[in-house]
């Protein structure tokens, strides 16, 4: 169980150390326990008490390193925060990561969204940063297949960011997933913080898998550390002059592993892959040519034009529309 005055000290002496992990480090390692060192550190400008009451009025405990719902796989990593901040609840599951570009293309966001389905149905919760492009696609995936999925933030959790995924944020804890981060409320989106979360990222999970990645991509560190962390690292390929694959394919040619869906993922990983029954259960409510037409995209795994549609079926281009408007608005295809 967590001790609350350790935890309530602990809360006081980030919020005097801006967050920062160093400042921590040489506290307790000067003090040997939180509650002592605020005793010794206290300069009046703090009310432990109330910043505590600020934390259970939002919905926000904390879960110190010491504690047993601290997740085991993180303990694991060089540096793990002294404590999380968690704002709904840890699935006790298995996790990985899915992270990617925030410039991320259509077919890399769709990708990024069915890998988390797929991965969710599988038992797996999905981790990523709630960043804008590949993040939020996969925590969407994982929301849509009604499973949970874990938001890592580089903010204190009284603010989300970036904004415009604070639907996202409330869906991911209507689902039962959680919002975590290492530092006080009250902290802002600081260019060092972003790293920092991303030891969490991958330190969280058995493997992490990267979606487009341009060549300065923020989720190469992420990478960097699932491999120093010795925890799998996957790269989704894509096509070879493509910008946001270039450092993607040089993960690949250093030894990073190739998947291409969340089957190949879980074999690297020696677990057991459940195919999903949403796609035939939809395609039998389908006539022969919506199914022919859906196979044909499914096929092409591209974006495909109507022409080439109408080679490949033999279906009159007209009707083609027709039928891709309705495969639309069913939600079939993009």
């Amino acid at each position: 169980m967590t001790n609350q005055e350790e935890a309530k000290n602990f809360n006081a002496l980030n919020i005097l150390a801006g967050g920062d992990y160093r400042k921590l480090k040489i506290i307790l390692e000067k003090h040997k326990s939180w509650s002592e060192a605020w005793k010794k550190n206290n300069d009046g400008k703090i009310n432990c008490e109330k910043e505590w009451d600020k934390l259970k009025s939002l919905g926000i405990r904390i879960i110190l390193k010491e504690d047993e719902q601290y997740p085991a796989l993180l303990k694991e990593i060089d540096w793990p925060p002294f404590a999380l901040y968690i704002k709904g609840s840890l699935p006790a599951k298995k996790t990985v990561a899915i992270v990617g570009t925030r410039k991320a293309t259509a077919i890399g966001r769709a990708f990024a969204q069915n890998l988390a389905k797929e991965l969710s149905v599988n038992d797996i919760s999905v981790v990523s940063g709630l960043a804008l492009g590949i993040d939020e696609a996969a925590h969407w995936g994982a929301v849509k297949a009604r499973a949970e999925t874990i938001a890592v933030l580089p903010t204190g959790l009284d603010r989300i960011y970036p904004n415009q995924n604070a639907g996202l944020a409330e869906k991911i804890l209507e689902s039962g997933g959680a919002l975590i981060s290492e530092y006080p409320i009250g902290t802002t989106s600081y260019p060092s913080n972003f790293i920092h979360r991303n030891r969490i990222v991958s330190g969280l999970c058995i493997g992490t898998v990267i979606i487009e990645a341009p060549e300065k991509s923020g989720s190469l560190t992420t990478a960097k550390f699932a491999l120093q962390q010795n925890r799998e690292v996957f790269i989704a390929p894509g096509p070879v002059n493509h910008p946001n694959y270039k450092a993607s394919h040089s993960l690949i040619r250093a030894g990073a592993r190739l998947v291409t869906s969340a089957e190949e993922i879980l074999d690297d990983l020696n677990l057991d892959f459940k195919k999903q029954n949403n796609y035939e259960s939809i395609n039998t409510t389908l006539n022969e040519e919506e199914k022919q037409i859906l196979e044909t995209i499914k096929e092409n795994g591209w974006p495909i034009a109507i022409d080439k549609i109408h080679q490949k079926t033999k279906i009159d281009i007209p009707k083609i529309n027709r039928i891709i408007t309705f495969l639309t608005i069913k939600g079939l295809i993009k």
